[in-house]
């Protein structure tokens, strides 16, 4: 089967869109036709996977020769390009080592932050693919993406652009930055107005004065250089904003040109939302396909960029019983916030993650080389997660092939189940500590675990399922003694399992009921006469066992 080439970005225009404020050119010649398909980012102490194409980001290289060192490195890996922090030496092995392998080196501005110049990147794949070939016809604003159309409106207004939502976010901004003040500066490198901004804009009553009307709105002694603002709308929505620099107010014929333009950055930021809606649904059909098997699992894991190199699945579940908004749509938010972060932290860890929710769970295929690493990856993004969304993380089997997935899923949900359940029982029986009292590195321990760590603890869930699906209702000593406790408010039941739990060590089987000794001698017999059991015979013991753990409904 051939694989689809992944999403690809012209280097021409990374350079262009992120050139003169956050990158330049400092070594050798970039090539503006070389495609550029991920991020890597370079880790000294840990091979990282192939990804020809890629752009690697040398976080933490310093110095001409490590510099050079590593775009040999990446030479190796296929790589389009090599991104260092500036200042950078441009001379000796840096432009030689450039030279000999062909590929640009890339500064990276001082105090712009290596995590929001990836997600960056990984935008301007992701929008560039999402726009690649696009059908012809009204349904496609005019002016390409919203980096485009930013430049587009910092020709007709000259001065620097940015797009931004509702919440200050920057969307999209234009070239010609560096003609903005530096309060501009640190927006563009935050990717954020800042809040200290945000708070006396909204002070000054701007955001009131922009949002109740349709006309540019001009406003001074927020920066260093005024602006004016115009809001993008979609009937009665507020979807953002554009702001661009200026010297003075517009005359009419510019502010037309403004309101103009903020109608063509609604029908992106709606093509857009429907776009990020449509893609959500089919990577949730295309990894529910991979997950079920079958002769489209292959098909539906090219698409998702899934390969041949190994994986597994994981299944995270937020607890519905003990998690602090236990209403319907409070567990769908919940659910939709761990789906997002989940996303978000495993993209950080490999270029090739699926993320998606199906029903309550979201499941995750991560590519890795060892059930440790799994274990690593899902506890490091417990522990930023915390403890006040408590979520489990059922962790599946390596897969070979996405054709193995299915297996892998299998067994994800088997220790899910298990997790959830144990969960359930100690809120039950209150041997869990509250939520707030958990501290975020003790989490994973407890909410993490592969199918061989609770194997006999999921088959007793099956078994339990089958009796139940098939009315095959237990019976036996353990029945006739919860029977008995029932009927005469006896804790026979209670004494028994702990007896067994203990290996027959009386005294602590007796403190652990808070009984004393000689007491709980006389239960041991009572309930053996009344359960007809014989505690000297093994079979008859591990069948306690069994049923004390079975949890089926049994007759009334």
């Amino acid at each position: 089967m051939q694989i689809p080439e992944p999403p690809r970005v012209a280097l021409g225009r990374i350079v262009s869109d992120l050139g003169s404020t956050l990158v330049e050119v400092v070594a050798g010649v970039a090539d503006p036709d070389v495609g550029v398909c991920g991020v890597l980012i370079h880790d000294p102490l840990d091979e990282p996977s192939r990804l020809p194409g890629a752009i690697v980001l040398g976080v933490g290289v310093y110095g001409p020769e490590p510099v050079a060192a590593l775009v040999e490195h990446a030479h190796g890996l296929g790589a389009a390009a090599v991104m260092v922090r500036s200042p950078v030496a441009a001379d000796g092995p840096v432009v030689k080592a450039a030279a000999d392998t062909g590929l640009v080196v890339l500064g990276l501005t001082s105090g712009a932050s290596w995590a929001q110049v990836a997600a960056l990147l990984r935008s301007l794949i992701a929008t560039d693919a999402a726009g690649a070939d696009p059908a012809p016809g009204p349904a496609t604003p005019l002016g390409g993406d919203l980096f485009a159309l930013a430049n587009a409106i910092a020709g007709l207004l000259d001065g620097p652009v940015t797009i931004e939502d509702r919440g200050g976010a920057v969307l999209a901004f234009s070239a010609r930055q560096d003609e903005a003040d530096d309060s501009r500066i640190a927006t563009i490198l935050d990717r954020q107005v800042p809040a200290e901004k945000l708070r006396a804009l909204e002070k000054q009553g701007a955001f009131r004065a922009l949002y109740r009307s349709d006309d540019p709105i001009y406003i001074a002694g927020i920066g260093e250089k005024p602006r004016v603002a115009i809001a993008i709308r979609a009937g009665g929505e507020i979807l953002g904003s554009i702001w661009v620099v200026v010297p003075g107010p517009l005359n009419d014929d510019r502010a037309q040109a403004f309101r103009e333009a903020a109608g063509v950055a609604a029908l992106h930021l709606l093509r857009q939302r429907s776009g990020a809606d449509a893609d959500r649904r089919l990577r949730a059909d295309l990894l529910a396909t991979v997950l079920e098997g079958g002769a489209q699992a292959m098909r539906a894991a090219a698409r998702l960029g899934l390969t041949a190199q190994r994986a597994c699945v994981l299944a995270v579940a937020v607890d519905a019983e003990t998690a602090d908004d236990t209403t319907d749509p409070g567990r769908a938010a919940a659910g939709d916030r761990i789906a997002g972060s989940l996303a978000l932290h495993l993209s950080a860890v490999h270029p090739h993650t699926a993320v998606a929710s199906l029903g309550s769970v979201t499941y995750a295929v991560l590519p890795c080389g060892a059930d440790d690493d799994a274990r690593r990856v899902a506890a490091a993004f417990l522990a930023r997660l915390g403890v006040k969304v408590p979520t489990f993380i059922g962790i599946g089997r390596l897969a070979d092939r996405p054709t193995d997935l299915r297996r892998s899923r299998s067994d994800a949900d088997r220790a899910l189940r298990v997790l959830r359940s144990r969960a359930a029982r100690a809120c039950d029986t209150a041997e869990a500590p509250p939520a707030e009292s958990v501290s975020a590195e003790s989490v994973p321990a407890q909410r993490i675990a592969c199918l061989s760590d609770v194997y006999v603890a999921s088959l007793l869930d099956e078994l339990a399922d089958r009796m139940a699906a098939e009315d095959d209702r237990p019976d036996g000593p353990v029945v006739r003694l919860r029977a008995y406790d029932r009927e005469h408010g006896a804790q026979f039941t209670e004494t028994l399992a702990a007896w067994l739990d203990t290996f027959g060590d009386v005294a602590a089987a007796a403190a652990r009921v808070h009984v004393h000794p000689n007491t709980f001698r006389y239960r041991l017999r009572r309930l053996s006469e009344v359960a007809g059991i014989d505690l000297a015979d093994a079979e008859a013991r591990f069948e306690a066992m069994v049923q004390l753990r079975l949890r089926v409904p049994e007759a009334d």
